[in-house]
């Protein structure tokens, strides 16, 4: 029977992996989590371990690393990043996740992801990037994506990027988690999403499809920054004497 998640991955597709990822110049970690009862977590480790194996090495040292922790053997570290699904996938110590496997079109986004992080260029514009810096609250985005989708790498590739910038100014709390609608169905149901990609900010969804660099700077803006000033606001309030 078919399966979305499952992914064949021949030496052609190997190759391509490979050119792509030739483009890093500097290490990259990833995070893996996993437990005994996961479906798909071989999958995962599947994707992943190739990925390292196609990465380009410097110093004999391969610029794409992993580490995978199992929920039975390290719930400390489950707890830290406060990982409640699996499998999950974590970039930048958290501000990027992926919720579920990055299967078929997907995978071309968390490549692009890796090389842009390896690179230390997030793509954005400088008036993008100098936005990202003034947001002082909580950024949640979350992008529900399937493997068939041919735009939902685009819109993972965009919000992770507003994460990578965020981090790189030192915003902790900018977090993009990918959401593979098939292997969360209740996070898609919970947004009544139907179409995809869908991307919902702070509770809140803000686009169905890929939206551009602009339209989704003023979104996160007006969302996380202006609702909650406006929210904030009215719990100060007191009643009239």
């Amino acid at each position: 029977m078919y399966d979305p998640i499952r992914m064949e991955i021949d030496e052609e597709t190997r190759d391509a992996i490979r050119q792509a990822l030739s483009d890093m110049e500097s290490k990259v970690d990833l995070l893996i989590f996993t437990s005994r009862e996961c479906r798909y977590c071989d999958e995962m480790l599947k994707i992943v371990n190739i990925l390292v194996e196609e990465s380009p090495s410097k110093n004999d040292t391969k610029l794409l690393s992993v580490k995978v922790y199992k929920l039975e053997e390290s719930p400390d570290v489950f707890r830290k990043y406060s990982i409640n699904r699996t499998p999950t996938l974590v970039l930048l110590d958290g501000n990027i996740r992926y919720l579920g496997v990055p299967s078929g079109e997907e995978l071309k986004g968390l490549v692009e992801t890796i090389i842009r992080i390896s690179q230390k260029d997030s793509g954005l514009e400088r008036e993008t990037i100098e936005k990202i810096k003034e947001i002082d609250n909580p950024v949640k985005i979350e992008v529900i994506v399937t493997p068939q989708c041919p735009y939902c790498p685009y819109a993972a590739l965009i919000s992770n990027m507003f994460a990578f910038a965020a981090k790189e100014n030192g915003k902790e709390d900018f977090i993009t988690y990918i959401v593979e609608a098939y292997e969360n169905p209740d996070i898609a149901d919970k947004y009544n999403v139907m179409t995809v990609p869908a991307i919902v900010i702070n509770g809140v969804l803000a686009f169905v499809g890929v939206p551009y660099e602009e339209e989704f700077i003023e979104r996160i803006i007006e969302i996380a920054v202006h609702r909650k000033t406006v929210e904030t606001e009215r719990v100060g309030e007191t009643e009239p004497l």
